[in-house]
């Protein structure tokens, strides 16, 4: 069997080495991240690996020659090219490492320069609700391989958005304690459909997208990683996006989650025994002190980050080091991937 050398950029806490590990037989020959916190994660699970704690574009070519690898994996920020921050592109520093990885090819955009030297590649845009996994995290991805190889799949020039079938007995994470992580399709409700009847994923609307903008200016808590503070659910109740432990759903954690209240990541209502529609319409006129009763009889609390990294498809055995705070975790979490999205990649990625 082959083995393939791997070089891990932007490793963060591992999401792409356990990927990697459930896909394909592969040795990583080095990870390498610049962010002390993640690196101290990685390193807590990944003891054996070797690690750079430096730049990217602190490498020379001849550093990365030296590492002999046979495929790059990397996730580069998003933050730049989101419709939600400053969409500063290339200009925003944080494309910096990226933009030097290009540059140590011929200097240009990456689709333009991955098509002058012949590679095969296909885009995707793809989310884990396509796995049956109940969180919506849709990520932009890409896949190249360099000539004379070629894909097991036809490609395509545009990008692909679409859900992929469930695998029978596809190697989930342990069900979270509070969660039902469900093993098929998503719903008509989470799912549009083409003209050819292939599901495709909706897009958030324009509304959405503005609410959250207006939304992120007010810290909603400094210290509580459990149960939903008071004042965040006398100021922001219709903010929230609530979940239940039956639901097929959960919309996008990210790094200010427990800090910032929508567009975040959802809570989850520990009472289901109470009609939650009846709470929020009958709160209205209530005073404050009564206001408050009501909405605690729902008991909201916020996602522990065991339980986000399970729902990211990290393994049982994953663990944080003991030094690092919830609210470190928290950060962390907001800027990884989706470890069973990833791994099916990788697998189309090698497949001949």
């Amino acid at each position: 069997n082959i083995i393939y050398i791997i070089l891990e950029l932007y490793s963060r806490i591992g999401g792409m080495h356990y990927a990697l590990k459930s896909s394909a037989p592969a040795e990583v020959a080095a990870a390498v991240d610049v962010n002390t916190t993640a690196n101290e994660i990685y390193k807590h699970n990944f003891p054996n690996t070797p690690l750079l704690p430096k730049t990217i574009e602190g490498m020379m070519l001849q550093d990365f020659d030296k590492l002999n690898f046979d495929v790059i994996l990397m996730s580069p920020p998003c933050q730049p090219f989101t419709r939600i921050g400053l969409q500063g592109d290339v200009a925003d520093p944080r494309t910096k490492s990226f933009l030097y990885i290009l540059e140590l090819l011929p200097r240009d955009a990456l689709l333009k320069t991955l098509r002058e030297f012949d590679y095969s590649f296909q885009e995707f845009l793809i989310s884990p609700t396509s796995l049956g996994i109940p969180n919506s995290r849709l990520r932009y991805f890409l896949i190249a391989r360099r000539p004379p190889g070629s894909f097991s799949f036809p490609t395509s020039a545009e990008v692909l958005f679409f859900c992929w079938q469930i695998i029978e007995g596809f190697p989930m994470s342990e069900s979270l304690n509070s969660l039902a992580v469900p093993h098929s399709h998503p719903t008509s409700s989470e799912c549009e459909r083409d003209k050819t009847g292939t599901i495709i994923f909706k897009l958030e609307t324009e509304q959405e997208l503005e609410r959250k903008r207006i939304q992120d200016s007010q810290e909603t808590t400094s210290g509580s990683v459990s149960a939903a503070p008071p004042k965040t659910l006398l100021r922001y109740p219709l903010l929230m996006d609530v979940v239940q432990p039956s639901s097929r759903r959960s919309v996008c954690f990210t790094k200010g989650y427990g800090h910032y209240v929508e567009g975040t990541g959802s809570v989850l209502q520990s009472c289901v025994d109470v009609e939650l529609e009846g709470v929020f319409k009958s709160s209205e006129l209530l005073s404050e002190e009564d206001k408050l009763k009501q909405l605690s009889q729902l008991k909201l609390r916020y996602f522990t980050p065991r339980q986000i990294v399970s729902l990211m498809g990290f393994p049982a055995d994953f663990t944080f080091p003991k030094h690092i705070s919830i609210k470190q975790q928290y950060r962390v979490l907001g800027n990884n991937l989706n470890v069973h999205v990833v791994s099916h990649l990788i697998r189309l990625l090698i497949s001949k």
